[in-house]
């Protein structure tokens, strides 16, 4: 069977290209390839996984046209082969579309694939939806979900303002003997502090005190306490140090920092003093490994704003803190809260400590989509003056950003600075700028930098090639593009569907359609499907012009 599926795998993979979308042809492959056996429900699986895992529209496909044959049903291993196909695509919809299909036929699902699905659906965001399959996956009471994942919906649960189902999972917690993790309590009594006050959080803890719950009661109370300040709540964020410290969560000195600075705020000196002395007495210094380890498990759990907040507190009071995880919050940050991601970023660079190129990457593109090019344009100059970039792949994420961003200047300035410096600009910095020059309708210095390249050594693309006869074809300019597609032949680049239909277009609204005509040919010569979809092309603008005989 293993041979059967691996044959048909590669089939459905080879039939359904560019696409690897179900189709007819997918079909025919079906009917031509299975053995003159009845199709069994393992065969089914062992198809999906491996070789479909990564293409979910082929296996849902093949799993709904499985479904509709003779005799065929469908068994918890087949489910669980899509469900973990659709898992890695990320498409909870569908997923939970799969499960009511189960539900309603009546298939008892694997508990992996309850597992799956419930991890799934946190990561896509739908933690109602997760808890839901709690119950139903353990009801038969033998096997039991890691705490780990029990953390995580607890979390995901506050975080999204569910509180009351998110004690209710809590409680099971409890009752279970499931251990409580850093993230998942932390988020939790964080909730449930902003929602019910600090009576709210004693009288939690009060309930697990007699509980052997090993989750670190000093980022407990720092937890505790800045949600306390954030909301202005300063007197019982006081009261706190003390009540916490009662109750085994002994607030270190970020947690005393958050209380006093708030009181300077307030402009009460007085008491800010007495609570530095307090700290003094009985503060303890903050291990930094362990906020790391909760930063960086928030950030993976996807609760960005728990992790900003305690980095935040950090970072202000000039605590330790490593560079992967000032990364990793410059980078998970910036998705959600991009001014706090530059106060990171900002932090890092002012101890001389430089992120790392996919972080720039990740900042970049966030300043980009929240339009903050001056914002992004000030990041670069700061590190160029640090003498960050030194090398054309940390100059192309500046480059090819300053072109997404229309600071086609500023790109330029970069381009000047590389070889400044000694780096020769590549082809994919000169595609970057060309392609931005065009889109900001400055042609001319995009035929300039056309010729800078060359004068430079570096060999233009079928990209650089189709930047400059889009451009040529969008202005009219049907002798240039021309001359360009003949140069490219010279040059031995292949062109594609973009260099033909720019082609096609711009020499027929030049009323050269012989010369279109020829262009189509030469398509249809290198390649027929490419071919047929310039004829159509063609056809469809003489039938609009009503030209139905040429």
């Amino acid at each position: 069977m293993a041979d059967v599926a691996r044959r048909l795998g590669r089939a459905f993979l080879s039939a359904s290209k560019p696409s690897h979308s179900w189709s007819p042809a997918v079909e025919q492959v079906l009917s031509r390839r299975l053995p003159a056996a009845p199709l069994t429900a393992s065969l089914v699986a062992a198809v999906i996984d491996p070789y479909l895992l990564h293409h979910h529209d082929l296996a849902a496909g093949l799993f709904h046209w499985a479904a509709q044959q003779p005799n065929f049903s469908h068994t918890p291993e087949t489910y669980h082969s899509l469900l973990k196909s659709l898992s890695l695509s990320r498409h909870p919809h569908l997923i939970q579309s799969l499960l009511k299909t189960a539900k309603s036929h009546r298939v008892s699902l694997l508990f992996s694939s309850y597992h799956l699905a419930i991890s799934s659906l946190l990561l896509s965001g739908k933690s109602i939806e997760a808890a839901r399959l709690i119950d139903p996956a353990t009801e038969n009471g033998v096997e039991e979900f890691p705490s780990s994942l029990y953390n995580s919906l607890v979390a995901a649960l506050s975080s999204d303002g569910f509180l009351d189902i998110a004690r209710k999972v809590f409680d099971r917690m409890l009752t279970r003997g499931i251990m409580l993790n850093d993230v998942g309590f932390g988020v939790f009594i964080g909730k449930v502090c902003d929602l019910e006050g600090l009576d709210g959080v004693l009288g939690v803890l009060d309930g697990i005190k007699k509980l052997d719950c090993q989750f670190n009661g000093s980022i407990i109370a720092a937890l505790v306490v800045n949600r306390l300040c954030r909301a202005g709540r300063i007197e019982d964020a006081w009261c706190a140090l003390e009540q916490l410290r009662n109750r085994c969560c002994k607030p270190d000195f970020i947690a005393y920092r958050l209380v006093s600075e708030s009181y300077k705020l307030a402009g009460r000196m007085e008491e800010a003093g007495r609570i530095l002395k307090q700290k003094r007495k009985f503060g303890v210094a903050p291990r930094a490994k362990d906020y790391r380890e909760f930063i960086l498990s928030s950030i993976s759990d996807k609760r960005i704003q728990e992790a900003k907040e305690l980095g935040e507190a950090i970072v202000d009071g000039q605590f330790p803190i490593d560079d992967d995880v000032l990364d990793a919050l410059i980078g998970s940050v910036s998705a959600v809260e991009i001014d706090s991601a530059i106060l990171f970023f900002k932090y890092m660079v002012g101890k001389d400590r430089f992120p790392s190129l996919s972080m720039l990457s990740k900042l970049s593109r966030n300043l980009y989509r929240n339009e903050k090019s001056n914002a992004m344009w000030d990041v670069y100059k700061v590190l160029m003056d640090k003498g960050y970039f030194n090398g054309v792949e940390q100059y192309n994420v500046m480059v090819s950003f300053l072109c997404k961003a229309g600071r086609v200047r500023e790109a330029y300035d970069v381009l000047k600075e590389m070889r400044k410096k000694g780096f020769g600009p590549n082809i994919y910095s000169y595609n970057c700028l060309m392609e931005a020059c065009c889109r900001e309708d400055f042609l001319r210095p995009a035929k300039k930098l056309w010729d800078e390249m060359f004068a430079n050594g570096c060999s233009a693309d079928l990209h650089t090639y189709n930047i400059l006869i889009r451009k040529f074809s969008e202005e009219g300019e049907a002798e240039e593009a021309r001359e360009l597609y003949c140069h490219m032949l010279d040059k031995g680049v292949i062109p594609d569907s973009v260099t033909y239909t720019s082609l096609v277009k711009v020499l027929y609204r030049e009323e050269r359609i012989e010369e279109a005509i020829q262009i189509f040919k030469k398509s249809m010569d290198q390649d027929i499907a490419l071919g047929s979809s310039i004829l159509s092309l063609l056809v469809f603008f003489l039938c609009k012009d009503g030209i139905f005989f040429y």
